[in-house]
């Protein structure tokens, strides 16, 4: 196995990983149809090979079959990779959502069994449930690592009082959320309180769901069932419209004789040393590419330059459907 890639602590946990994780749910689910399963093999296996040590996935990611693919794959070297899962939705009647501690229970039993293990590494909940008080989520969190069934506790696109609260009864690990040169929203009050209690951030969506890549244009269409066609975000004209900010990662890239992939995720790791975001990919190709942005130094002047040249550009359109942004804890 190569070990190049470095390693972060996620805040004050203790939980080591990769630098970089694997967004699996892409594999079988929100970018067109399902990947062929041997496919996903070679890809899981390779990232592996190559240095990752950090899978992300979840029940409603297929639903189920991306849970089964993982634990398939990672079986042989199980205790040299960290898995994270999630629960929180009603897979059954998706996308309403379900945090209720019976339900929470039994959605680790079903990923245990699914990972092939006897633990998760990380558990997330998947979105904040308005309906179940955070403090009995946690609860039931706090139970199941006491029984050994969860290592760590995680919360997904949650706001600032939802993990305050949270972290008051089970200390959080991570915070999954999207953040990127696409959507820096987090920096206003998530990061300064991620830093404040300790707890590490695991960005999805590192590349601006691809638009950072240079790969998207006004022009490009998606496939039917590519969830980028709902986002308002990806509209033709607000493509148009937030072509600068690819311009200048583009230009970045080329003075620095990388890829616009690069810089993107290599601007992620200069921000915290406990931020550790998971890119996804369906191919190995890109897989490596990723991976190259471990190597990726931008100076302080370059960051500068970025900081600079983003204030000036105003991303366009809503990065959420108006259905997907009701599930969004403020």
């Amino acid at each position: 196995m190569n070990t190049k890639i470095q390693k972060r602590k996620l805040g004050r946990s203790g939980l080591e990983v990769s630098a970089l994780g694997l967004g699996c749910m892409g594999l079988s689910y929100g970018y067109g149809p399902a990947t062929d399963k041997q496919d996903a093999i070679k890809l899981i296996r390779g990232a592996f090979e190559a240095g990752i040590t950090f899978f992300d996935t979840a029940e409603a990611y297929g639903p189920y079959t991306n849970e089964e693919v993982l634990g398939e794959v990672v079986a042989p070297f199980r205790n040299q990779v960290v898995i994270a899962t999630k629960f929180g939705f009603d897979v059954n009647a998706f996308p309403g959502l379900n945090s209720r501690p019976e339900h929470i229970r039994l959605v680790a039993e079903e990923s245990l069994k699914r990972l092939k293990t006897d633990v998760i590494d990380l558990f997330y909940q998947h979105r904040v449930d308005p309906n179940v008080p955070i403090e009995d989520v946690a609860e039931t969190i706090k139970d199941l690592i006491k029984e050994g069934k969860v290592k760590h506790f995680g919360l997904s696109e949650a706001g600032v009082k939802t993990i305050r609260r949270a972290h008051a009864i089970q200390s959080v690990t991570a915070l999954q959320s999207e953040y990127s040169l696409f959507w820096r929203e987090p920096e206003a009050e998530i990061i300064p309180l991620l830093e404040e209690l300790g707890i590490g951030f695991v960005p999805f969506s590192p590349l601006g769901k691809g638009f950072l890549t240079g790969k998207i244009s006004d022009n490009t269409t998606f496939d039917k069932s590519d969830f980028r066609n709902s986002v308002p975000r990806f509209s033709p004209e607000n493509r148009k419209a937030n072509q600068p900010l690819v311009d200048l990662v583009i230009q970045l890239a080329a003075k620095k004789r990388v890829t616009p992939a690069q810089v993107a995720l290599g601007w992620l790791l200069a921000q915290k040393p406990w931020i550790v975001p998971i890119p996804g990919t369906t191919k190995l190709e890109r897989l490596n590419e990723n991976l190259g942005a471990v190597r990726v130094i931008l100076t302080p002047e370059e960051l500068k330059e970025i900081e600079s040249a983003c204030s000036k550009i105003q991303v366009q359109g809503d990065r959420y459907s108006e259905s997907s942004a009701k599930l969004i804890d403020r």
